[in-house]
């Protein structure tokens, strides 16, 4: 009983402290994921926190230490699969309190909540080129960056010239290019534990009306081929080698295959949708259906490109 009332006592203190930290409209308890997440999907987090600058990232990061609180990141909330049970401890969200965005010379300087789509905009007005390919990836540059995310022949490890990121003792620290470790949908920060807070990238100069075109013409593919009009998380699995996860699994029979409220998208197969009243167990069922049909068939195995947050 000791035991009990020490842990009542501590999570106590520190939420107090954290009240302290974050003024009470940045600060939720309890609060459902599925409200904060692209799929619409999740259980709730003990505490959701929307930090607006650098210093809040990290105080909470520096309180969360002295407690053991665990701490989960998220930018959009988009490529993220929360478990029906929610998210124990802080979860920071970067949203526009932290999406600023400014430029000096070829230079653009993002906070990790921009919108990938606002920060493609932003370098077209001043005819900045480079960043075309990402006008189409549902998520932040912070969430971007974390996954070295894609999209038409482009990705960020081709752009970001630095960042500068927020250990977990609450000290800054600036990474440049070499130190990313960029790779397939990889970068350092899935291992160092930094929380990203600020990207540069480095562009060229460009004519506004070629940047223009490509952006038209991403964002037509875009809503002609992909499921954009019902909640998902992106793309769902990564492109196996040689081949493309979508054609793979339409040619295994499982476009608009369904499991509760979780269904195969009917526009596109490389999706996992939210139907209506989808749980998280309904996408891992269904993930698991779909990799095994396209294994028997094909002998190729999928992995999943969502990253799954939580408990069940």
């Amino acid at each position: 009983m000791a035991k009990n009332n020490m842990l009542v006592k501590k999570n106590v203190n520190f939420s107090a402290e954290l009240k302290d930290t974050i003024p009470p409209e940045r600060l939720l308890v309890h609060e459902p994921m599925s409200k904060h997440t692209t799929f619409r999907i999740g259980g709730p987090a003990d505490y959701l926190v929307f930090p607006a600058t650098v210093q809040e990232v990290s105080n909470v990061l520096y309180i969360a230490k002295q407690y053991h609180v665990p701490i989960t990141v998220l930018g959009n909330g988009s490529n993220v699969l929360v478990l029906d049970g929610g998210i124990r401890g802080v979860v920071l969200k970067f949203g526009s309190e932290m999406g600023y965005l400014r430029h000096k010379g070829h230079i653009v300087y993002a906070g990790a909540g921009a919108l990938l789509a606002k920060v493609s905009k932003y370098a077209a007005k001043y005819n900045l080129t480079g960043f075309e390919f990402a006008i189409g990836i549902p998520g932040s540059i912070g969430g971007a960056v974390f996954m070295n995310a894609g999209a038409y022949e482009g990705e960020m490890s081709q752009v970001v010239q630095a960042v500068t990121a927020v250990g977990q003792d609450g000290a800054l620290r600036r990474f440049v290019r070499d130190q990313l470790e960029f790779g397939y949908r990889h970068s350092v920060f899935q291992e160092n534990g930094c929380l990203i807070c600020e990207v540069e990238l480095a562009l060229v100069s460009g004519e506004n009306h070629s940047i223009r075109v490509l952006l038209d013409d991403y964002t037509a593919k875009r809503q002609t081929k992909q499921p954009i009009e019902m909640p998902s998380a992106g793309s769902t699995f990564k492109r196996p080698q040689g081949h493309f996860a979508g054609t793979l699994i339409e040619q295994a029979g499982l476009k608009g295959a369904s499991v509760g409220g979780a269904q195969v998208s009917t526009k596109h197969a490389g999706f996992i949708v939210n139907a209506g009243g989808a749980t998280a167990q309904d996408v891992l069922t269904l993930i698991s259906k779909v990799q095994e049909r396209v294994y028997q068939q094909f002998g190729v195995a999928l992995h999943p490109e969502v990253k799954i947050l939580g408990e069940a």
